[in-house]
C-alpha cells in the first residue's frame, strides 16, 4: 500500500512540473490573455475615434477595408477597429465615441482577410451601427 501511494504522489509532482510546456496552461495560469488584452478580459470597451483609416485585404482578395484607430478610455491603448457594413465608415466621425468588441475570430487574433485588427464597431455615440447602416435611426448631434 505504502509503496503504490509514494508512485502516486511521484507521478503527481511530474505532471505538475510538465504542465508548465502545455501554452494553454501556462497562459491560464499565468492570466496572459488578460494582460496582453487591450479590453482587459471584458465583452466591450468604449473609446474615441482618432483616425479613419483603410486597411488592405490580404491575398488572394483585394480591396480596401474601412477601419478606425481609436483611443480606449479605460486604459489609454490605441487599437484598430473595422466598420462592418456597407458605407458604415460614413457614420463615423473624428472624435465619436464608439463602443467595440471582439471581431469574433480564432482565440482573438484577427478574422479574415484583414491584417492586424482584432476588434469591430458595435455603436457610434450609444446608437447601433447597424441601425445607423439600414437607416433605421440618425446619428445623435453632440
Amino acid at each position: 500500500m505504502a509503496n503504490g501511494e509514494n508512485a502516486g504522489k511521484k507521478l503527481k509532482s511530474v505532471r505538475s512540473k510538465f504542465r508548465w510546456s502545455d501554452s494553454s496552461f501556462k497562459k491560464r495560469v499565468l492570466k496572459l490573455k488578460k494582460k496582453a488584452d487591450p479590453l482587459e478580459g471584458a465583452p466591450s470597451g468604449k473609446g474615441i475615434v482618432i483616425e479613419k483609416i483603410g486597411i488592405e485585404a490580404k491575398q488572394p482578395n483585394s480591396g480596401i477595408r474601412k477601419c478606425i484607430k481609436l483611443q480606449l478610455i479605460k486604459n489609454g491603448r490605441q487599437i484598430t477597429a473595422f466598420a462592418p457594413g456597407d458605407g458604415a465608415i460614413n457614420y463615423i466621425d473624428e472624435h465619436d465615441e464608439v463602443t467595440v468588441e471582439g471581431i469574433r475570430g480564432r482565440q482573438g487574433r484577427s478574422k479574415g482577410d484583414i491584417p492586424g485588427v482584432r476588434f469591430k464597431v458595435v455603436k457610434v455615440n450609444g446608437i447601433s451601427l447597424l441601425e445607423l447602416v439600414k437607416g433605421r435611426k440618425e446619428k445623435t448631434v453632440r
